[in-house]
């Protein structure tokens, strides 16, 4: 008898034997810069960047914790959990922007990587480069 319990597994039970299976997406990702395009199955408990590259998939990536934009990705369709992705604001992660790094699937996905300049000048450009500038300012002697 095969039963999906609430914390995403499936769970097969036979005369002696359990087996649990946890479930899996179809992920698919256009590397833009390299004009690429991946698909591949990742559980909903593995992040999709590390099993990506743990089947052989070379995808951007710097801090692996979410801090930064270097592996940005705008999701064209599906869901992703993404708890840890400090670096993208509330409003980015609801125009549909996703951090693979710390990113769960959620159901099948299909997504684009972006250039971290775009991402990182949609999220932080409004504040940088706005104020004025002063110059001259004597630097400090250590």
């Amino acid at each position: 008898m095969l039963r999906s319990r609430p914390n995403r597994l499936f769970t097969l039970s036979l005369p002696h034997l359990t087996v649990a299976m946890t479930r899996t997406h179809t992920v698919t990702i256009h590397h833009r810069q390299t004009g690429r395009i991946f698909t591949v199955e990742v559980p909903e408990d593995r992040y999709i960047l590390q099993f990506a590259e743990s089947q052989g998939v070379e995808l951007p990536f710097a801090c692996r914790n979410g801090a930064c934009t270097t592996c940005a990705v705008r999701l064209l369709a599906g869901e992703v959990e993404q708890p840890e992705a400090m670096g993208l604001s509330p409003d980015l992660r609801k125009q549909g922007y996703a951090l693979l790094c710390v990113s769960y699937p959620r159901s099948n996905i299909q997504a684009e990587t972006q250039d971290e300049d775009e991402v990182y000048e949609l999220q932080f450009g409004r504040y940088f480069g706005k104020g004025k500038i002063r110059r001259g300012l004597p630097l400090e002697e250590d």
